[in-house]
């Protein structure tokens, strides 16, 4: 039997411990999906429709390392409108060193595009995810999406990729992010693209907050799919904050000794 690990505290952590808890496994070669949630302890994604409420400073630290280690950030349309996503922001002088060391973040510095998945490419082209970044974003699609919706996200200065032909799928998600060689793989949400992945048997790993908080109300939870696909997991990462915040982080069993 497997054991978990010990609970660390949080405040004891430097960033370099954090990045090396966090880090993505060594020598990829296919794309590894690291979904990342906040919830409050009776289960609530969300506070009146925003996670943001949900986060605290400890939170905050550990997702700005996550975003610095991936190459690409992933999140589904209904997340990116609710949340009005626009490009990340991440620490420049981090990125250029974690590339130095083979960890991930980028040559120059630049931060990691963000991907939305839309089956129909309903996204505003005037939204913050084109005006309010530095990278391009790229917009995973389908076949059967309107092709004038296309055009203009394209013309907005997306990158638009035809993932499927009436649905984005775990696979055409995996294959389409591996194709352009972004293998360290950040999905923000939604419940429903993490829910496909659940079911597809395609999230390796998720980085879950759990917030001191009971919210009660009809908020949803982290994953919400057609299908159900239990996925054995195990722990390996615990760190609890002062507030109680704990922090905790999954792989698929397995996957990693």
């Amino acid at each position: 039997m497997q054991r978990a690990p010990n609970a660390i505290q949080f405040t004891t952590l430097g960033t370099d411990e954090l990045v090396r808890l966090y880090a993505y496994p060594a020598r990829l070669e296919s794309p590894w999906i690291r979904v990342n949630f906040v919830a409050s302890i009776d289960g609530a994604v969300t506070v009146e429709g925003r996670s943001g409420a949900l986060g605290g400073a400890a939170d905050h630290t550990v997702f700005t390392i996550l975003r610095d280690l991936a190459d690409v950030i992933v999140v589904g349309a209904g997340t990116a409108r609710a949340e009005n996503y626009g490009g990340a922001r991440t620490d420049v002088r981090r990125r250029i060193r974690l590339h130095q060391h083979g960890l991930g973040g980028a040559r120059d510095g630049s931060p990691p595009p963000v991907a939305v998945v839309s089956a129909g490419a309903a996204l505003d082209p005037a939204g913050r995810l084109f005006t309010d970044t530095t990278r391009p974003p790229l917009v995973i699609t389908t076949a059967a999406a309107a092709a004038d919706r296309k055009r203009l996200l394209a013309d907005a200065g997306a990158e638009v990729v035809e993932a499927g032909d009436t649905t984005v799928t775990a696979a055409d998600l995996r294959a389409a992010l591996a194709d352009r060689g972004l293998l360290r793989v950040l999905c923000e949400g939604g419940p429903s693209l993490f829910g496909e992945l659940v079911s597809a048997g395609g999230a390796d790993e998720l980085c879950l907050t759990l917030s001191p908080l009971l919210v009660g109300g009809t908020a949803g939870r982290i994953a919400v799919s057609p299908n159900a696909l239990p996925t054995p997991m195990a722990l390996r990462t615990l760190l609890v904050d002062d507030d109680g915040t704990l922090l905790t982080r999954w792989e698929r069993a397995g996957t990693r000794g």
